[in-house]
């Protein structure tokens, strides 16, 4: 099983990269003139979403350095110590919200702390992982088509990355313990 799994991913991309021009070609589709129309599209929105990406990144870099997360991080810290979601993941986990970048960067340091075998170290993967930029998302991508009015979205994402957050503690716990 694993050398078939090998095999596949060593040309699994290369061959898309070829089968999905060689079928536009046969379907009479002109790839180069399409693929241009499309950056130039890409062009635009990037243009467009500039000025939220910017908002979005200053509000974290705010909340961060005004002690917010630490002070959040200590009110939750025991409760989510309940579920077997340690404190030291909760940065992390808080982040993971505004910034996957961000948390990458924790998660990062955890693992150098704590190890990649660690409890910690396996939560924190499993949890960044399973969760979304949901503030990122809402700020980019609906800024880019002009939703301004996001109702729910924030709840329905924050709901869905706290249960991904303690669904992660959960499995990992009963994995590993």
């Amino acid at each position: 099983m694993t050398e078939v799994l090998n095999i596949i991913s060593k040309y699994a991309i290369p061959l898309i990269l070829l089968v999905i021009p060689v079928y536009a070609l046969a379907k009479g589709v002109k790839v180069y003139s399409v693929f241009t129309e499309g950056a130039k599209e890409g062009l635009k929105v990037s243009a467009m979403i500039v000025p939220y990406l910017v908002c979005m990144l200053c509000a974290i870099g705010m909340f961060r350095a005004s002690g917010a997360m630490d002070w959040l991080t200590n009110i939750i810290n025991p409760i989510t110590s309940l579920i077997g979601l340690p404190g030291e993941i909760l940065p992390m986990g808080i982040m993971r919200s505004f910034s996957g970048g961000g948390a990458e960067g924790m998660m990062s340091d955890l693992l150098t702390m704590y190890g990649t075998q660690s409890q910690i170290g396996r939560i924190a993967s499993v949890a960044l992982g399973s969760t979304e930029t949901t503030f990122y998302v809402i700020a980019v991508y609906f800024g880019a088509v002009g939703i301004t009015n996001v109702r729910h979205s924030v709840i329905a994402g924050l709901l869905g990355d706290l249960a991904s957050l303690i669904a992660s503690a959960v499995i990992v716990n009963a994995m590993w313990f």
